[in-house]
C-alpha cells in the first residue's frame, strides 16, 4: 500500500542520532501483578537470643526442625530493632499458621531436637511471605524482617526512567508522533482518534501505520488490530480491506510467490524466512490497548508495546496486565507515558 495514497503524507520518522533535544516524558514499565503489588505478610514466631554465644548452635538446630523451603528469602537472625533492648539479636523460629497465638519454646521447639538455652520468650512478628521482586518491595519487606533480594537491574533502571538512552528516546518519540499523526487522520474522517505504528527495533524501520477503523460493520478494527493486519499484509497475507483508509499503510516484505492474501500463517511455518507476524517487533499506540487487542498482541508475538495514555478499559496496566500473565504461552514488555499529554488530548476519556 502506498503510504502517500490519496494525498496523505505521514509524519516524518525521527531517526536515532537526531540532534533534537531529549524528550521530557518517561517510558515507565507496566510490571506484572507480582512485581507491582504490595508485600504480602504472614505471621511467624521469633524469639530473643539471650546468649549470643549460643547463636550458631541454635541457628543450626532450629533450621533443621523448622526449615522454610517456601521462604528462602527470610534471614533467620536479625539485630534487635528496638533501641536499648537487653538482647542484641532475635531469631526466626517458624511460621505461625492460621491459629496463631502465644506459644512457649517447649510448644514450638521439640526438646529432643533443640536445646532452648539462650532463647527468650517467643513472640509473633509479621514477615514477607514471598521474595521481593523490585527494590521498592525489598525496602518494604525488610522493614518487617531482614530479607535477601536478587535485584533485576533492568527493572530497577526502567522504574527510575533510565532504561532508554537519549538517542533511543528521540527515536521512540518519532514513532509515537507518527501514531499521533495517524490518530488525527482518523479523527478528520469521523473515526476514533487512536493511532498505532509497528516498528522493527533494530533498524527503526516502520512496518505499519494504522488508526482506529471500527464501525458498526467492522467493530473489531481497533488501531492495534489494524496494525497487526497491516504487518500480515506486508508479509503477503492480511484479512481486512483497508483501502478506504489511505493513512493506514504498510511496508511490503519479501513474501514468497503463491501466498494468498487473507491466509493465516502458522506459528511454526518459517519456510519464507519471515517472522511470525509481529515477532520481535515493537508497537507504538496512542491509547492503552483493550483486552481484545492485548490478546491479539500475545498471539502475534509482539516484543514490546509503548502506549501514550491509559484507558479505562485498558488491559496493559489499568484493568488487567495480560502481557505478563504467567500462564500465557507468550509474554511481552509494556511501557506507558510516551507523549502521554498529547495522547490524552486525542481521546478525552483516557
Amino acid at each position: 500500500m502506498d503510504p502517500t495514497a490519496g494525498g496523505v503524507e505521514p509524519h516524518r520518522d525521527v531517526k536515532a542520532g537526531s540532534p533534537e533535544r531529549e524528550p521530557a516524558w518517561q517510558a515507565l514499565p507496566i510490571l506484572s501483578e507480582q512485581q507491582s503489588g504490595a508485600v504480602e505478610l504472614v505471621l511467624a514466631y521469633a524469639a530473643p537470643v539471650l546468649d549470643k554465644r549460643q547463636t550458631s548452635r541454635l541457628l543450626k538446630e532450629v533450621s533443621a526442625v523448622h526449615p522454610l523451603p517456601a521462604q528462602p528469602h527470610l534471614k533467620r537472625v536479625r539485630p534487635s530493632p528496638r533501641p536499648g533492648c537487653p538482647h542484641a539479636l532475635e531469631m526466626l523460629l517458624c511460621l505461625a499458621g492460621p491459629a496463631a497465638g502465644m506459644r512457649s519454646l517447649a510448644e514450638l521447639l521439640p526438646p529432643l531436637a533443640v536445646d532452648p538455652r539462650g532463647l527468650g520468650q517467643p513472640f509473633l512478628v509479621p514477615v514477607p511471605a514471598r521474595p521481593p521482586l523490585t527494590r521498592g518491595q525489598f525496602e518494604e519487606a525488610r522493614a518487617h524482617w531482614p530479607t535477601t533480594f536478587h535485584e533485576d537491574r533492568q527493572v530497577t533502571r526502567a522504574l527510575a526512567g533510565q532504561l532508554f538512552s537519549a538517542q533511543e528516546r528521540v527515536a521512540m518519540q518519532g514513532h509515537m508522533e507518527r501514531a499521533v499523526w495517524a490518530a488525527r487522520q482518523a479523527a478528520s474522517r469521523g473515526l476514533r482518534a487512536v493511532g498505532a505504528v509497528v516498528v522493527e527495533p533494530a533498524s527503526g524501520r516502520v512496518l505499519a501505520t494504522g488508526h482506529d477503523c471500527s464501525s458498526a460493520a467492522g467493530p473489531l478494527l481497533h488501531a492495534t488490530m489494524v496494525c497487526i493486519d497491516l504487518v500480515a499484509r506486508g508479509q503477503g497475507r492480511g484479512a481486512y480491506d483497508l483501502a478506504p483508509h489511505p493513512a493506514c499503510s504498510f511496508a511490503p516484505a519479501a513474501a514468497p510467490p503463491g501466498v494468498r492474501a487473507g491466509s493465516v500463517r502458522k506459528l511454526d511455518e518459517d519456510t519464507d524466512g519471515l517472522p511470525y507476524v509481529c515477532t520481535g517487533y515493537d508497537l507504538y499506540v496512542t491509547r492503552e490497548p483493550c483486552a481484545m487487542c492485548a490478546m491479539a498482541l500475545v498471539h502475534s508475538r509482539v516484543r514490546r508495546v509503548f502506549y501514550g495514555a491509559p484507558s479505562p478499559d485498558g488491559a496493559l496496566g489499568t484493568r488487567f496486565r495480560l502481557h505478563a500473565q504467567p500462564d500465557l504461552n507468550h509474554r511481552f514488555q509494556a511501557f506507558c507515558g510516551v507523549l502521554e499529554a498529547q495522547c490524552r488530548r486525542l481521546d478525552p476519556d483516557t
